[in-house]
């Protein structure tokens, strides 16, 4: 198998990233794009670190299990096929599936600290950054949090502010300047889909003749 091309995509949390890389993965097969996400990959709660109020601290780097993250990457790479449990947020509602990923000629590797964690940026070819304005990455979060995962206002305010952003300060946007790519989406981000879209096709291509 022709070495995959490796994209990642970051970017702060409530920044859009999901919805951008729906936009994205619609265009193509399993058989062309693999998407790994680093949401899959939390530690489980008992070993979550853990803030001064006792509050669970979901957005530190230490809340990721980058080994296995990393690993299930090369083994993708390498054209290994890989399997991962589905993590909800503890979510009661919502029932884990077993989620296999297969290689492709194309992977996309997503998640907030792809960039911070240096074992993994360096196999990304392409380093791209979904970037918004906090109150709207705030507004984004807040819905998201309700809707998704069953937090309530209060517990995600507090969430926003001692969490979230001093990690965005620390681990995320000192790592902006390192993308290749940067999406602005205050405001949408269709053109930016169709340019990365268009290109994707294009790698996807050129994987597929190298077989």
């Amino acid at each position: 198998m022709e070495t995959p091309y490796i994209i990642g995509i970051t970017g702060g949390s409530g920044s859009g990233k999901t919805r951008f890389l729906n936009s994205l993965m619609h265009h193509f097969t399993a058989g062309e794009v693999c998407l790994i996400s680093q949401d899959n990959y939390y530690r489980e709660r008992d070993q979550q670190p853990v803030d001064e109020q006792g509050v669970k601290n979901f957005d530190l780097p230490a809340s990721i299990d980058f080994e296995a993250y990393k690993n299930d990457i090369m083994a993708l790479k390498e054209g290994k096929e890989v399997t991962r449990t589905e993590y909800t947020f503890n979510n009661p509602s919502a029932t884990p599936r077993e989620i296999t990923l297969t290689p492709a000629p194309v992977i996309v590797v997503e998640g907030i600290f792809v960039l911070y964690y240096r074992e993994i940026a360096d196999v990304l070819d392409l380093k791209v950054f979904i970037d918004a304005k906090d109150y709207i990455k705030l507004t984004r979060r807040i819905i998201r949090d309700d809707q998704e995962r069953g937090y309530d206002l209060e517990d995600v305010l507090y969430r926003y502010q001692h969490h979230v952003m001093p990690t965005y300060e620390k681990y995320i946007k000192p790592y902006k300047q390192d993308a290749d790519l940067i999406v602005p989406n205050h405001n949408g981000y269709q053109q930016a889909a169709e340019v990365l879209t268009a290109f994707i096709r294009d790698k996807v291509r050129q994987g597929k003749t190298a077989k």
